[in-house]
């Protein structure tokens, strides 16, 4: 797809004053210039050309408010001055990919006085010796180069620039957030633990009440066996009373009997 056509299709019934953010990667240049964008995209904040076959930026349009531009997989090899006059506020800007040979290139890029970050590797110039340091010394103004800094600490992600960016509305908005539970959750939990612990309380008293019914109705049980012992000893020893009373009657008896046949004798 050509990049006017691409351009037409990400505006989505959008005006071109309306748009903050365009995306035209992989689509197709017309002898490697830049076409369908112009002036009237005035609140462009991020524009993406990565891998559209771009060997010249002479027709940029002027886009003051643009912070961030991706140009990499390209074939550009200068003409980098035409971005101080047309984009003088980018803080990001990625020439990766491109035909970038030697410091000359890149000297133009000194105008670009908020210019924080910058992308040159898989560029040639990147073969030259010293090229950190001859480029962190070339372009003062810019913090990371290639995603690390002077003492090669990397960049933070851009969603992280822009969260600090949102200022400290955010972070009062979290603290909200981070407020306690609603009103009413801590007393609803509250009277369940209280319900709990009555029910506990209950059912150990319960216990407890069990427990003693248990013990008593024991100790009914042994005095009860007790007394059975006892009217068994009782009956025992009156039935053997009563077996002694009878031998002795018949003893009586015979003996009676023995003494009238002697009389009789």
């Amino acid at each position: 797809m050509e990049m006017k056509k691409r351009i037409n299709l990400e505006l989505r019934n959008k005006a071109p004053e309306e748009v903050t953010e365009l995306v035209l990667d992989n689509c197709r240049c017309v002898n490697g210039e830049i076409e369908g964008l112009n002036d009237t995209f005035k609140e462009l904040e991020s524009l993406s050309m990565a891998e559209v076959e771009l060997s010249s930026l002479a027709r940029l349009p002027s886009l003051n408010k643009l912070r961030k531009l991706e140009l990499s997989n390209n074939s550009i090899s200068g003409g980098l001055e035409v971005l101080a006059e047309k984009c003088p506020n980018l803080t990001y800007l990625n020439l990766s990919g491109n035909k970038i040979k030697d410091l000359s290139t890149v000297e133009a890029l000194q105008n670009l006085k908020n210019l924080k970050s910058l992308d040159l590797f898989n560029c040639e110039i990147t073969n030259l010796e010293d090229y950190r340091e001859s480029v962190f010394e070339l372009l003062q103004q810019i913090t990371y180069l290639d995603g690390f800094d002077q003492e090669d600490n990397e960049a933070p992600e851009a969603s992280d620039e822009d969260d600090d960016d949102d200022g400290d509305e955010d972070d009062e908005d979290e603290d909200g957030d981070e407020a306690g539970p609603p009103e009413g959750y801590e007393e609803e939990e509250e009277d369940d633990d209280d319900e709990e612990e009555e029910e506990e309380d209950a059912g150990s008293e319960l216990g407890e009440g069990e427990e003693e019914v248990g013990l008593s109705y024991l100790m009914k049980e042994e005095i009860q066996d007790e007394e059975d012992d006892d009217d068994y000893v009782e009956e025992g020893e009156e039935e053997e009373e009563e077996e002694e009373e009878s031998l002795r009657g018949e003893k009586r008896k015979r003996d009676v009997e023995d003494d009238g046949e002697e009389e009789e004798d």
